[in-house]
């Protein structure tokens, strides 16, 4: 007998137990790929708002998609404003991955938006994070609180001269190094090694 897999609402524990954790990108705005890749076993995927064609009425059946497959649905938020990142949760992603963060304040601002308590995150629990009202006020908080994970991408100069700063931001579980665009930044030919 195999063990069963772990709950994508224990993906942020695995994450800072720095657990081995298997996802890729999504970039259709379609359900299949996301149930697919949770039936062979995946533990996340990332749906990238920023490169992809996803609304918010896409993101929130992406995000279902997940949730019904037990993986992990991690946005990859276009826009990191407060309203996208309460958006993208409220529909019950499991965490949040944000482009170009180049300083510890912006750290400080995303990883607060992810937070009920010591944070600036804006309260609903009539929403899919919620259980549609079925969690209390203080359940739905402290489940939000344990489990959204909050991802800084680390892809430009400037971040490469505060990386110490930004990983000393409470509430940042994870950086990503976005290779793209630090390619470009850096003025390198390719991502590839020569």
């Amino acid at each position: 007998m195999t063990n069963p897999r772990a709950a994508y609402t224990d993906f942020r524990r695995r994450l800072r137990a720095r657990e081995h954790v298997l996802g890729t990108f999504i970039k259709t705005p379609t359900t299949h790929a996301t149930e697919i890749l949770g039936m062979l076993g995946f533990d996340f995927v990332i749906i990238d708002q920023e490169h992809a064609p996803f609304d918010r009425g896409a993101i929130d059946v992406m995000v279902l998609a997940a949730r019904a497959s037990n993986i992990a649905g991690i946005v990859r938020v276009g826009d990191p404003g407060e309203a996208n990142i309460l958006s993208v949760l409220d529909s019950g992603a499991t965490g949040i991955m944000v482009p170009h963060v180049d300083s510890a304040a912006k750290a400080r601002d995303i990883a607060a938006a992810c937070r009920y308590r010591g944070g600036r995150r804006g309260f609903a629990n009539t929403t899919r994070a919620g259980r549609f009202g079925e969690l209390s006020f203080a359940e739905h908080m402290a489940a939000q609180d344990a489990q959204v994970t909050c991802i800084a991408m680390i892809e430009d100069l400037a971040a490469l001269d505060h990386v110490v700063a930004i990983a000393a931001v409470d509430g940042i579980d994870a950086f990503f190094i976005g290779r793209g665009d630090l390619t470009a930044a850096i003025e390198a030919p390719s991502m590839t090694s020569a």
